[in-house]
C-alpha cells in the first residue's frame, strides 16, 4: 500500500511533505505533488507534515478522491524527483479550501 497525493494539495503545491520522506518518493509538477507508488514505503512521515491533510493511505482514500491512486502513478513517470521544501505558492492559501479544483491541474 502506497500513500496518495489527493485534490487538496493542486494550487497549493506546499512541500513540507517532501523533507520528511526518506526515500525520496514525491514529484513535483507544475501546481501539484505525487508519490510513486513504487518507491513509497508506507512510513507515514508525509502525512502530519502536509498542512491541507491531502496526503492519504491508499486503502484509507474517500471515494471521490480514488482516481488519485491512479494519477500519482501516471504523473510520477514524467515529473522530476522532488526531495527539498520549496516556498508555496503566492495564492497557495486562496486554495486551501477550495472544492472540486481537478480542473485547475496543470499536467
Amino acid at each position: 500500500m502506497a500513500y496518495v497525493v489527493t485534490e487538496s494539495c493542486i494550487r497549493c503545491k506546499y512541500t513540507d511533505c517532501v523533507e520528511v520522506c526518506p526515500v525520496d518518493c514525491f514529484h513535483e509538477g507544475p501546481n501539484f505533488l505525487v508519490i510513486d507508488p513504487d518507491e513509497c514505503i508506507d512510513c507515514t512521515l508525509c502525512v502530519p507534515e502536509c498542512p491541507v491533510d491531502a496526503i492519504y493511505a491508499e486503502d484509507d482514500l474517500p471515494d471521490e478522491q480514488r482516481q488519485f491512486t491512479q494519477l500519482n502513478a501516471e504523473l510520477a513517470k514524467k515529473w522530476p524527483v522532488i526531495t527539498e521544501k520549496k516556498p508555496a505558492p503566492a495564492d497557495a492559501a486562496d486554495w486551501e479550501d477550495k472544492p472540486n479544483k481537478l480542473k485547475e491541474l496543470i499536467r
